[in-house]
């Protein structure tokens, strides 16, 4: 009798071996995959072929010969060093070896073994990671480092005559001990530098004051300024060259004052490097002829000189509640580059001309010499176009607002065929005082108005890349990218619970998301769905390597419209100032090092960001702090292993409920479904809920708030079943 052959089990599909290597903790091979889905010898070759198109899509990479993992997924052995402690108590830390531009990912550091010192801030130790999902790690220490010397920011005190110093950083829950002698002259409520001492006691660390920075409210965006390194400081040369800037002639420019262009910008707005005009277009039925008019910038920072070198290392400007620090100085930055009103200024000038779709048909850059009609606001400008004038926008109703407004028509139609990413995420704004207490915190109006200056500005920043493109000249190109597979990937999941799909097997467009986003328009998932399409994107940054920019379906795209805020505009400018032969102060020689350079760019604008996040934190939590006990109603923005971050409707401030807050129980945290669930009771909580919540904590040096939920409190506590031992909890 034949004896009958065992039937294979069929082939994995590219989902289950891209799940597999993604869950895996460790970087697999092919032996390890086909030992996982029982393959015979006769399928690994398939296999093999299935693993060649997830590496050439992007999907896993390959590390250590013939293993694989996830892209981006840390080493098995990697040396982190400690950043601090979380609201759990857990030590948290951070990989050395990590591009700066990217960000790091959470690695939660296991309790040490029993008689070893525990780990503090600025320790450093060799770490056997295991990969906890997401972008998060278990690191277990298997050896500790040198220690390096480490600096702290914080709030000083005393207690019982003895100097403290509580730090500003969120992560660390140690205060340090100033000894006698060490305080620096520092007084209760500074803010001070303070230099950690090597210690490898219990407790509270020790440290040195070596630096008083400020007192009071005002302190708050200082704090960030420290903590994220951003120079506030301008070389004496560079104050003595902007001081003795002055007037631009008229010399080879085009005369553009009798233009009535005008500047529109938000009331807060403390410089204005663009104004705007238009009129019908004759030639074309429909059609629009449009100015867009930047501050020439270039005319008075040229290449290698010390205003250069202090813009270049700035970056940007910085914008908090409370102050500006600019990139360039003030005698500039708000003086001679300034488009103030009724003043001439240099500018560098496009004109565009569109149809009636808002496709431009033609444009042409000038350098020229303006003079601003009036400054506009926002709400100035849509209370005009809505027949409320004032006593500034009446005269320039007809003239000026009208035709504005009916290019702005045009563009948005061109702006709705591109099919561009359309996310409504609405943007707070803190109201200080002149002492820089905070007033209120509100939700800032988004006015067709806001939207006018926006397509005027896509439409300039496009065609001065479009004309470098076609000159073959170099261009500090803005890019985004299209979103990766693996991110794309869990954007299906978490949709597909609401009811939406995503298109497989084609390439996923800017559309398909604006059409999920049409349908959950003003229902309660809406805000959840704009937050998980927006956390699927790609950064965008600065190169010289064009790779067209995603979210705006646009081909070829740069900086050109801020060069008063931006260094990246103000190489565009010196970039178009040299290939259209427009005078004085563009590229010295082709631009060389600009990778590195562009590079540079996309990390100062993150790092002011964040800077500019971190102070909005800290100015909430200190309007909040005369709050705490109080209840809100908010909804969960995000959900992680430690807890759930919700933000507030009233303010749009948000806090972390923290996991040991919630009912007792044992709580999974599922990345991909953005939710915690008890494995006991079963209670989820998903983003995107709404609760309601009590202020339990609210600390302006850090910016941190805590919140309870108030259906928190009412469980029973949880025992372990008898008969087994309960799991120490964290």
């Amino acid at each position: 009798m034949a004896r009958s052959r065992k039937i294979p089990p069929p082939l994995p599909s590219r989902d289950e071996i891209l799940e597999f290597v993604r869950e895996s903790p460790r970087r697999v091979g092919r032996r390890e995959i086909a030992r996982a889905f029982g393959l015979t010898s006769e399928q690994r070759p398939a296999l093999r072929d299935i693993l060649r198109e997830l590496e050439g899509d992007g999907l896993v990479e390959r590390r250590g010969g013939r293993r694989m993992t996830a892209p981006g997924r840390l080493p098995e052995v990697a040396v982190v060093e400690v950043t601090g402690v979380d609201v759990d108590g857990e030590v948290l830390a951070r990989p050395l070896a990590r591009p700066e531009d990217e960000e790091p990912p959470v690695i939660h550091m296991a309790p040490p073994r029993r008689g070893h010192p525990a780990l503090g801030p600025g320790d450093r130790v060799l770490a056997r990671l295991t990969h906890l999902g997401g972008n998060a790690y278990q690191g277990r220490t298997m050896r500790r480092l040198a220690a390096t010397p480490s600096v702290v920011l914080g709030i000083y005190d005393e207690v019982g005559g003895e100097g403290r110093i509580r730090p500003v950083d969120r992560r660390s829950r140690r205060d340090f001990v100033v000894p006698i002698g060490e305080g620096g002259g520092a007084e209760p409520g500074d803010l001070v530098e303070a230099e950690v001492q090597p210690s490898r006691r219990l407790g509270l660390g020790r440290a040195r004051v070596t630096r008083r920075l400020e007192k009071g409210p005002r302190s708050v965006s200082l704090i960030a300024l420290h903590e994220h390194g951003i120079p506030t400081r301008f070389s004496e040369e560079a104050l003595a060259q902007a001081a003795a800037a002055g007037a631009a002639s008229l010399a080879d420019r085009e005369d553009l004052r009798d233009l009535p262009l005008v500047t529109i910008d938000g009331a807060d707005a403390r410089d204005f490097d663009d104004a705007v005009w238009a009129e019908p277009d004759p030639e074309t039925p429909g059609g629009w002829h449009l100015l867009v008019a930047i501050a020439d910038v270039a005319h008075y920072v040229r290449p290698g000189d010390a205003l250069d070198a202090v813009a270049r290392e700035r970056g940007n400007s910085v914008y908090f509640p409370d102050r500006v620090v600019p990139m360039l100085p003030e005698a500039l930055s708000n003086g001679w580059c300034s488009l103030n009103p009724e003043e001439d200024r240099p500018c560098l000038a496009v004109h565009l001309w569109i149809d009636a779709e808002g496709r431009r048909r033609r444009h042409r850059f000038v350098r020229g010499l303006m003079r601003s009609a009036a400054r506009v606001t926002y709400s100035q400008a849509q209370a005009g176009a809505d027949g409320r004038p004032d006593e500034t926008t009446a005269r320039l109703k007809e003239s000026v607002i009208s035709p504005l407004f009916g290019a702005y028509r045009a563009l948005a139609r061109d702006r709705d065929r591109r099919g561009v990413l359309d996310l409504d995420l609405p943007e707070r704004r803190v109201v200080v005082t002149e002492d820089g207490t905070v007033a209120g915190i509100e939700t800032r109006p988004r006015y067709d108005s806001h939207r006018l200056i926006e397509e005027f500005m896509i439409a300039a920043n496009a065609a001065a890349a479009e004309t470098l493109h076609k000159g073959r000249k170099v261009c500090m190109y803005r890019v985004h990218d299209a979103p990766a597979a693996d991110k794309l990937e869990a954007l299906r999941e978490s949709l597909e619970g609401l009811g939406f799909k995503l298109p497989r097997g084609q390439t996923v467009k800017p559309a398909h998301f604006n059409r999920i986003l049409k349908a959950v328009a003003g229902s309660d998932d809406a805000p959840m769905v704009n937050e998980l399409i927006l956390r699927t994107q790609a950064q965008a940054e600065y190169t010289p390597c064009n790779i067209g920019h995603f979210g705006l379906g646009l081909r070829r795209y740069c900086h050109f419209t801020s060069p008063i805020r931006r260094y990246a505009d103000l190489l565009v400018h010196r970039a178009l100032i040299s290939h259209l032969r427009l005078g004085e102060g563009g590229l010295v020689e082709e631009a060389r090092g600009w990778d590195e350079l562009g590079t540079g760019l996309s990390m100062t604008e993150r790092r002011a960001a964040q800077a500019e996040r971190d102070a909005v934190d800290r100015f909430a939590a200190a309007w909040m702090a005369d709050r705490i006990g109080a209840t809100f109603s908010g909804r969960i923005t995000g959900v992680t292993r430690f807890g759930l971050f919700v933000a507030l409707d009233e303010t749009g401030v948000d806090g972390l409920v923290p996991k040991r807050s919630l009912p007792a129980d044992l709580y999974h945290h599922d990345a991909v479904r953005h939710r915690l669930k008890g494995r006991r009771s079963g209670r989820e909580y998903r983003l995107g809920e709404r609760v309601e919540v009590r202020l339990a904590e609210a600390d302006s040096a850090t910016g941190g708030m805590v919140f309870h939920l108030l259906d928190a409190g009412n469980a029973p506590p949880w025992r372990a079943p008898r008969g087994r031992r309960a799991k120490k909890g964290r």
